[in-house]
């Protein structure tokens, strides 16, 4: 175990790839996924393919991890010998997530934790968590990491082309994407996080492969300059539009100091339907 003593820990909203949280022994908290006859917990005991599958019939809702649950952990950690913990998570202003972890986290008075509101989602959020655990890694010190990483806010980015806005209406995380016209018009917007964490539309599109094509573009645009960089491509039940997405990209794949593709988490999908693909970049470059 490394002498720093420094746990990182995130939320399954985040999609840290698997062989990444393993790698890096990062800690993560589920979100809940909430059908009319059971709960489940994201990506534990409920896979995307099964929320997607089943939206048809009914659009479940989604909850931040209990009180209890991120006591446990903290706990948890804690047992296994750390005693300061860095907690990089979602979006506040998408998620209650942040503040509630943040509360929890005050009633520890024997460690260190420190709450990184990273005004993000899926995987421009879950960077910070790969980005802490390199720092750790490079032995900086808790200060020194926390530092860096609120520097860093601005500098990671997800963009987003969705099929339908559909659920994001209907689970009132529509933001400032205006999109009630737009789908009679066929018009898709590229979505990402503003300064305040909170949905807005980038461009618009119209139909669904300009609106990929454009997405490709925007993010080509950003970093075709940056010499450190890492970069994701991920999807909702899109693998094959996403494989394509990723041919066409590979060049800048190679580039990458690091490369993370995947299914974003269940709990996201439920809010955006099939058909999500995004890319996003972390500027590593100070």
């Amino acid at each position: 175990m490394n002498d720093n003593k420094i746990a990182i820990l995130t939320d399954s909203c985040s999609d840290v790839p698997e062989s990444l949280l393993e790698r890096y022994h990062i800690y993560q908290l589920p979100l809940s996924i909430n059908y009319k006859d059971k709960s489940y917990h994201d990506r534990i005991d409920i896979t995307p393919e099964e929320v997607y599958e089943n939206l048809e019939k009914e659009i479940p809702h989604t909850s931040l991890p209990s009180i209890g649950e991120i006591h446990e952990k903290i706990e948890e950690i804690v047992g296994d010998g750390y005693n300061q913990i860095i907690i990089p998570v979602i979006s506040s202003g998408l998620s209650g997530t942040c503040k509630t972890i943040q509360m929890v986290c005050n009633e520890f008075n024997n460690i260190k934790t420190a709450v990184i509101d990273t005004k993000n989602i899926a995987l421009a959020s879950g960077f910070f968590s790969v980005y802490a655990a390199q720092l750790v890694e490079k032995n900086l010190s808790f200060e020194e990491i926390v530092t860096k990483m609120q520097n860093k806010i601005d500098s990671s980015h997800i963009y987003y082309s969705l099929q339908t806005l559909h659920y994001l209406i209907k689970g009132g995380r529509i933001g400032r994407v205006e999109g009630i016209l737009g789908s009679i018009l066929q018009i898709k917007p590229i979505i990402s996080c503003d300064k305040d964490g909170i949905y807005y539309t980038v461009e618009k599109a119209r139909g669904r492969k300009q609106s990929i094509n454009k997405l490709m573009e925007i993010v080509q645009d950003k970093i075709k300059d940056k010499e450190n960089y890492y970069l994701t491509i991920c999807h909702g039940c899109a693998q094959e539009e996403a494989d394509k997405v990723k041919e066409k990209m590979q060049p800048y794949i190679e580039k990458a100091t690091l490369f993370m593709e995947g299914q974003i988490s269940p709990a996201l999908g439920v809010h955006t339907g099939p058909g999500l693909i995004g890319i996003g970049y972390f500027d590593l470059d100070d």
